[in-house]
This record gives C-alpha cells, sequence and structure tokens, in this order.
C-alpha cells in the first residue's frame, strides 16, 4: 500500500477517529454555512460574544449532570437562546446592538466562570468545552450533532430567500413587508444551536473562528450567496478533515487544529484572490 493512502487510511481504523471526523465535518459545514450570513451582516462580534455567554448553560449542565453530554448541550442550548434573545430585545429598546452584546456577554462569561469556579476539579473535566476535545465524541453526541446540525441546514435553505434580502438590503426587506423581527430572531437562534452543537469539536474559545473564517475566506473570493455560501462550507468540511488528521499526526489538541487549517485557507484567499488579492493589490500580477 502507498505511504500516502496509508497516511489517509490508518487513523480511520480507530473507531473514536471515524466519530470525530463524521462530527467535525458536520460542524465544519454547519458552521461555515451559517457564518455566510454572519460575515454579510457584520454579526462577528456577536458571534464571538455567544460563543462565550453560553458558559454558564454549560456549568450549570455540568453541576447537575456531570459529564452527560445532553445534560451540558441542554444547559448551553437554554443559555445560549436566553442570551440571543436578550441582546435582541435590548438592542430593540434603542440601544446599539454592539452595546447590548458587550453587555450581556460580559456578564454571561462572568457568570460562566462564577459557576465553574465551584467545582474542584473544572479545570480537568471542562477544559475541553474551553478549547474542543472531537476524539471524545460518543455515538450518543454525534447523533445530537447531526440532528441539529440537519434541522440548522434545513432552516438555512426553507428562510435562504428572506436570509438574503435581509442580510443585503435591510430596507428592501421592510419594504416587502418580511417578517424581519421574526427573522432576526431566528438567524439569533439558529447561532446559538450551531454554537452548541459545536461546543466539542472546537470548543467554546475557539468557536467564533469557525463562524467567521471560512465565510471570510469564501466572501474575498465571490459576492455571489449561493458561491459563498458553498465555498464557505467546502473550507470549512476540508478544514476539519486537515486539522483532525494534523491534530492526530502532530498530537496536538483537535480544535486548535482544525482553526488553524480555517486559517491557513483564508490567507490563502487573502493572498490569492483573483478581484482583491494582496497580490492583485500590489499589482504583481
Amino acid at each position: 500500500m502507498p505511504d500516502f493512502l496509508r497516511l489517509i487510511l490508518d487513523p480511520l481504523g480507530y473507531a473514536f477517529m471515524v466519530r470525530g471526523l463524521i462530527a467535525a465535518l458536520i460542524v465544519g459545514i454547519v458552521c461555515a454555512t451559517l457564518g455566510t450570513y454572519i460575515i454579510l451582516r457584520g454579526m462577528a462580534l456577536f458571534g464571538n460574544a455567544l460563543a462565550h455567554a453560553i458558559l454558564p448553560g454549560v456549568a450549570v449542565g455540568y453541576l447537575v449532570g456531570g459529564n452527560s453530554q445532553s445534560w451540558l448541550f441542554a444547559g448551553g442550548l437554554i443559555a445560549g437562546i436566553i442570551t440571543a434573545l436578550g441582546i435582541g430585545s435590548i438592542s430593540r429598546s434603542g440601544i446599539k446592538e454592539d452595546t447590548a452584546t458587550g453587555v450581556i456577554f460580559v456578564s454571561m462569561f462572568a457568570l460562566g466562570i462564577a459557576l465553574i469556579s465551584t467545582v474542584r476539579s473544572y479545570t480537568v473535566d471542562l477544559t475541553h468545552f474551553l478549547f474542543g476535545n472531537v476524539l471524545g465524541v460518543s455515538n450518543s453526541d454525534l447523533w445530537l450533532i447531526s440532528i441539529f446540525g440537519g434541522l440548522v441546514i434545513l432552516t438555512i435553505l426553507a428562510f435562504y430567500k428572506e436570509f438574503m434580502v435581509l442580510s443585503f438590503d435591510p430596507v428592501l426587506a421592510k419594504t416587502l413587508r418580511l417578517p424581519t423581527t421574526f427573522l432576526n430572531y431566528l438567524l439569533l437562534l439558529l447561532i446559538a444551536v450551531t454554537i452548541v452543537l459545536s461546543l466539542q469539536t472546537v470548543g467554546i474559545a475557539l468557536m467564533s473562528a469557525m463562524l467567521v473564517t471560512p465565510a471570510a475566506a469564501a466572501y474575498l473570493l465571490t459576492r455571489r450567496l449561493p458561491v459563498m455560501m458553498s465555498l464557505s462550507a467546502a473550507i470549512g468540511a476540508i478544514s476539519a478533515i486537515a486539522g483532525l488528521y494534523f491534530s492526530f499526526y502532530i498530537n496536538v489538541a483537535s480544535g486548535p487544529a482544525i482553526v488553524l487549517a480555517c486559517t491557513f485557507f483564508f490567507l490563502l484567499a487573502f493572498i490569492f484572490s483573483p478581484s482583491q488579492g494582496l497580490i492583485k493589490r500590489l499589482g504583481v500580477m
């Protein structure tokens, strides 16, 4: 068997690696697809804040159910929904969204740290939720990730036209009498769900990179939304695979490895983009 083929197939002999690869692929595609709307609407700060704001929910889930993924998922999801709805409600009262995001983000993150500090062994038990542990994904975890990831993608497809109008021209969306308030809250909810299902793959600390970086790379390469979304999903999927293999062979944490792979593709797009890449702007080509 050729050495190159052996490098690809050897890790697949381990069940945990296969589960991790499937989970990373799902998360990479879902995050990158949803991230397209985040980039277009300038919501990168919100995604980062929400990723950190689910920490108290994860802590409560841990205090109640220990390392049970179901409890951690439920706690994170509830905290994410509360945070998303809270930011949406405060921003509608006249306060700018970035201000509302900053207030709730810091408060929720502080609450999460306070709750975690009550757990004696938190440095061991909860560290992988900060930085990811995709190789620890179980069969039940994989089902959760698959089901909720599928629901996010189906929702994006169902409201594709509405989200597109809202992202490119909010004024036109109101003129067409689209339910903009509902759509905004729905998008915030989708971000919350995506962040929670990605917890074990890349962790809270690195989650925003998976939402933003693949979509940002695709944004540099095209302005057509269907192409941008497809490119972003492809970059997310390839980064997940490459990062996981890199993690396996180099013995580094899987979450950071996946994020670094995303960053690599972003740098390639930043340098070689035919319309707005660094080389193009410098007039080298």
